[in-house]
């Protein structure tokens, strides 16, 4: 019986029943040992009547394993692994070891963690139970944590108990303090004085651990009211003491079995046995409540009790005791024997051991098919202590620290990094450390200071190799971009110019990024140019592809960006590289967005800012926000583009990310000018300073000028924008600086040239820009019969992109020149009474995807993607499936 959690058990009794009904949740229960978490786990447990229930727990000695908790938690589910998209089954089994090693891909394994975890809900519920989530390994807690923010609609409880070291950001939280003095009370026994009594519940502070086990630790003269001060020790070392009494009462052959437990930590009673725990030993302890032995599995009673078995062995016995548990291993038939009976060397070596460094370099390699980065980090690190060569130990380093930062753990790579010896000599090495370090700058500080570290170590990498040296510098001339630093561009360039030539693609955009950035606006787009064409990406994958999609909107093309950024993003999701995707996703989402596609851009960049909140990226997630307000800026969102414009513009400028900042601010300009503010809208534009941002701006720039009443200006915006569109020389750009030519000129020629060029493009929301200031213009001409097919056309296209404040101009216009224009469209659009994530999965159900391809696709689990169809079939008036590939004839909202 709990005593003093009414509240807590009424909680989770709560989520238990809404699972039951279909809607998924989550809970963290956090609170020090021995607080109540197991018994609130075991209480979900009684009450999950009707409920498939899975129960896990970390040991602290298998956090080095990947996917060790993983495996425990999913043991009873794993024959439904071949009912998963194929490339989820093999990633899930490639990681479990149960089969061929899959290649990295901790995307792919949280994926397929949820979509095991729908499918064993079934049509009924599931309760996951995850106790001592602090010593999960990171590879299984990524995948647990990936799943459980995307559950919805599955069925699916999951409930973490965990101490402090358990990161669950964005989760919901439950915090146990202490019970209160009646609750307490009722777990002392009743035979002991008052006065013992409330000195056991103010020691304890109410710690039901400690008001169990301190009791029976008192002596007899202790229990009659003699007790001494306690001091200020945790409640759980005096609880731990508590242990330490009963251990030491033991024969010895309990106290070796129970070391030799404490020091496995698996559990596995074969194993024990053969590292020489006797049979004997251990039912003693078992009779002294201390463990818990089922069928051939050993278990302790609290996570304190091992603490206390281990800890009050001396190190002598310890150091035995793993070498013991190693040449038992290696017997073992065990899938992951060897990773353990390496960790047990390891544990067993005090100084510097070459062999033992090699065998957990082995052990990091099997870790990385398994795609366990966390793992491969602590491997290396461990080899690198045990390592008496200095370069030789910097190199282990470098490994480690390139594996942490892969697991998004940009603090401690950097730690790991910090700690390599100047000495290391392997280019390759040495490029790496540099890119870690500028990768934590980059997350932690300031893209300014990432570009100077990998400048500053230019001169040593390339005394050993130009080709690394060369990426080192494109990569900070990128920084500087980020950064809006001309001259950190510039000198990276120069550098870059230095070095031998190698012929690729990326230099060429890098050093027209460059030249663009410090205001050469032909040189800079006719190098980018040329490198777009080229296809860098070809020859370096992702990072080359990423990095040619964010020139493509400087240059015009949106097109092609959005064409790039979705292979990316694809290989992304295929390949678990969660970093890369979040970047692709940002202009995947810029490129939908200014090709007019408002839902599929929304869609992308949530998606984006979901991925980067999750690991924590700060710097991406501001760049994300404002990216998104620019979006809500061109539907006319006004509250919702203004909170995260505003947000997006803090976070973005105290981190110096100009670039981001600056698409905020063009957000809000583009707002103002939709609301008929176009002063304000000019004091926005005109503070933008980075290059690329001021050219993209530029005919907002001009538009706001004119309408503010002062053309002067607009000079200066007009003359960067017909240089920039001069040399683009793209149907858009062209049609868009025409338009603005003729807003400044009052030249009717111009107006009508745009039209026409705006045929060539597919750019709906610019060229109903265009056609309605040609139509405000031949009103104010007063030329109203050839006002109205301009405004009805740019009325129809902001209707159908759903631009609210656009269309209401434009339906302002026409009331101006004597006609009665029509309701807003956007209420002819079927798709327009659904939610943004009810649009995108019916839009690709009725291109005939399965549920597990749009799972796949979106991130959701299939019967999360069922349920959004479920709730969207009766706003749409529809019953199947079939009916949706007529919707997807009609309806422009699916183009």
């Amino acid at each position: 019986m709990l005593h003093g959690r009414a509240g807590e058990q009424a909680d989770i009794e709560r989520l238990l029943a809404e699972a039951r009904t279909g809607r998924s949740g989550v809970l963290v229960i956090r609170g020090p040992a021995g607080i109540g978490k197991s018994a609130l786990l075991d209480h979900a447990a009684e009450r999950a009547e009707g409920m498939r229930v899975l129960r896990g727990v970390g040991v602290q000695s298998e956090a080095t394993l990947p996917f060790a908790a993983l495996h425990l938690l999913l043991r009873a589910g794993l024959d439904r692994i071949p009912a998963l998209p194929d490339a989820q089954a093999a990633a899930l089994r490639g990681a479990l070891g149960l089969g061929d090693p899959a290649p990295e891909n901790r995307f792919l394994v949280g994926l397929a963690t949820l979509s095991l975890l729908a499918d064993l809900a079934g049509d009924g519920a599931l309760l996951c139970l995850v106790d001592d989530a602090q010593w999960f390994d990171q590879a299984s807690a990524d995948a647990l944590l990936f799943a459980a923010r995307r559950l919805e609609a599955e069925g699916v409880v999951m409930i973490f108990a965990a101490r402090v070291g358990f990161p669950a950001a964005g989760l919901p939280e439950l915090g146990l303090g202490g019970l209160d003095d009646a609750a307490a009370a009722a777990l002392l026994p009743t035979d002991l004085p008052p006065q013992v009594r409330q000195r056991l519940i103010e020691e304890s502070g109410g710690n039901p651990l400690a008001l169990v086990e301190l009791p029976a630790a008192l002596t007899a003269e202790q229990r009659a009211g003699r007790l001494p001060p306690v001091g200020a020790m945790p409640v759980a070392d005096r609880v731990q003491e508590a242990f330490h009494a009963r251990i030491a009462a033991l024969a010895e052959p309990a106290r070796t079995a129970l070391l030799i437990a404490a020091a496995d930590g698996s559990g596995e009673l074969e194993t024990l046995v053969g590292a020489g725990a006797s049979l004997h030993g251990l039912e003693e302890a078992e009779r002294s409540r201390l463990i818990e032995i089922r069928g051939a599995t050993v278990g302790f009673r609290h996570p304190l009790i091992r603490a206390a078995a281990y800890q009050s062995a001396p190190v002598t016995r310890r150091l035995a005791v793993h070498r013991a548990l190693a040449d038992a291993l290696t017997r073992s038939a065990a899938v992951d024997a060897a990773d353990r009976r390496t960790w047990h060397l390891a544990a067993a070596t005090l100084g510097p051991d070459e062999d033992v460094a090699r065998e957990l370099e082995r052990a990091a390699e099997r870790a990385r098919t398994r795609g366990g980065h966390a793992a491969i980090a602590i491997a290396y690190e461990r080899a690198a202590e045990l390592t008496a060569e200095p370069v030789r130990r910097s190199e282990r380093l470098a490994a480690a620290a390139l594996a942490a930062s892969d697991a998004g753990l940009t603090g401690r790579a950097a730690s790991l990094a910090d700690r390599a010896t100047p000495e290391v000599e392997d280019p390759d090495m040495i490029a790496a450390l540099v890119q870690v370090r500028a990768h934590r700058e980059f997350e932690l500080g300031t893209p300014l200071a990432a570009g100077r570290i990998l400048l500053d170590n230019v001169p040593r990498v390339a005394a050993r190799s130009t080709e690394r040296a060369t990426w080192l510098l494109v990569e900070a001339i990128r920084c500087a971009w980020f950064a809006g630093d001309t001259r950190l561009a510039e000198e990276a360039a120069a550098s870059l110019r230095a070095l031998p030539e190698i012929g690729s693609p990326l230099v060429s955009a890098a050093l027209g990024l460059s030249r663009l950035s410090g205001g050469d606006i032909g040189g800079g787009i006719t190098l980018m140019g040329e490198a777009v064409d080229a296809h860098p990406g070809a020859v370096l994958g992702v990072p080359g592809l990423t990095f040619t999609a964010a020139v493509c909107l400087p240059l015009g093309r949106a097109a092609l960006c959005e064409e790039i950024t979705g292979r990316v993003v694809a290989d992304c999701q295929k390949n678990g590289m969660i970093g890369w995707l979040a970047f692709a996703l940002n202009d995947h989402g810029l490129a939908q967005g200014w090709l007019g596609r408002y839902g599929e851009a929304m869609t992308s960049l949530n998606a984006g800012l979901r991925l980067a909140a999750d690991l924590g990226h700060e710097p991406r997630v501001s760049h994300l926000t404002c990216s998104l307000a620019w979006v809500l800026a061109q539907q006319g969102n006004v509250e919702e583009c203004r909170t995260k414009a505003e947000k997006g513009i803090a976070g973005a400028s105290e981190r110096g990310l100009v670039l981001a900042a600056d698409i905020g601010r063009w957000a809000l300009g583009l707002l103002e000018l939709g609301l008929g503010r176009p002063a304000a809208a000019l004091r926005q534009l005109a503070a933008i300073p980075s290059a690329g941002i001021a050219l993209l701006s530029a005919a907002d720039q001009v538009e706001a000028a004119v309408r503010s009443g002062e053309p002067e200006r607009a000079k200066e915006p007009l003359a960067r924008l017909l240089a920039w569109a001069g040399h683009v020389r793209q149907p858009s750009s062209d049609a868009i600086a025409l338009r603005c030519r003729a807003l400044v000129e009052e030249n009717e020629a111009h107006f009508a040239h745009a039209v026409q060029l705006h045929q060539q493009d597919v750019q709906p929301y610019q060229q109903a820009r265009t056609q309605l200031a040609y139509g405000e213009w031949l009103r104010r001409a007063r030329r109203r019969a050839d006002a109205r097919p301009q405004l009805r056309d740019a009325l129809d296209t902001f209707d159908r992109l759903g631009a609210q404040l656009w269309a209401e101009r434009a339906r302002a216009e026409l009331r101006a020149t004597g006609d009665v224009p029509a309701a807003p469209r956007k209420a002819d659009d079927p798709l327009s009474v659904l939610t943004p994530q009810e649009r995108h999965v019916v839009r690709l159900a009725a291109t005939g995807a399965s549920n597990r391809d749009i799972a796949a696709r979106l991130f959701l689990s299939p019967r999360t993607v069922g349920y959004h169809l479920y709730k969207a079939f009766p706003k749409l008036g529809i019953t199947s499936r079939a009916q949706l590939a007529d919707i997807a004839g009609s309806s422009s909202a699916l183009g």
